[in-house]
């Protein structure tokens, strides 16, 4: 891997980082349980006084990068008319856990124990892709806490055949090869399949770069 001065990737996560932080968040961390740590973005805790006067809302990546990666538009949007939490699902970004706990149910009662902890009582979510089966998961389980829900590209429904018709499509032995790529040629799999436009011109080290 480059080092980080000449990585692209590296410097356009500097500027996502900068538009966090200029949209009034902050990166923060917090141990909800004896077990779990979460990371998120949200607003300073110097600017208590001015959440009150906004609603809460918290969107949910999906499957891939750490959150910073994915929010970037919607938080400089949102962050005018909201109080806006963009935490990082356990194992993605800097939220990790000891649990032997996996699952989207697992995820959804964690970012539950985290909006707890820091004193959010009602507030709506966005979940994309996998984030969408989260934000299912915290609508189903707390009705009284969350007003509205968005889901966009989750699959709720799935089956185990999709996934396996996908690695067919995808020429490839299993499904954590597709989701989890280690290397630029995997990683360029998921992105035709993921992604409308052509990426062929886009160079292997900078597939490379993203991977590490």
């Amino acid at each position: 891997m480059a080092p980080s001065f000449l990585s692209l990737v590296s410097l356009y996560r500097i500027y996502l980082r900068r538009c966090f932080a200029s949209a009034g968040l902050s990166s923060q961390t917090i141990d909800i349980d004896d077990e779990t740590t979460l990371h998120f973005w949200g607003p300073k805790l110097e600017d208590d006084h001015k959440t009150l006067k906004k609603p809460s809302l918290v969107l949910i990546h999906g499957f891939g990068p750490e959150a910073i990666w994915q929010w970037r538009k919607q938080v400089q949007f949102f962050a005018p008319h909201f109080n806006v939490y963009v935490p990082d699902l356990i194992f993605f970004g800097h939220s990790t856990t000891r649990s032997i706990q996996r699952t989207e149910l697992f995820q959804a009662a964690s970012l539950g124990k985290l909006l707890e902890k820091i004193g959010v009582e009602r507030f709506s979510v966005v979940g994309t892709s996998y984030g969408g089966f989260v934000a299912y998961h915290m609508a189903r389980m707390w009705p009284e806490r969350v007003e509205k829900v968005v889901i966009a590209s989750s699959g709720v429904n799935m089956k185990r055949g999709d996934n396996e018709a996908l690695v067919k499509r995808a020429n490839l032995e299993r499904i954590d090869h597709l989701m989890l790529p280690e290397s630029a040629s995997q990683l360029r799999t998921l992105t035709g399949l993921a992604v409308s436009k052509n990426l062929d011109i886009v160079p292997d080290f900078f597939f490379n770069d993203f991977v590490h």
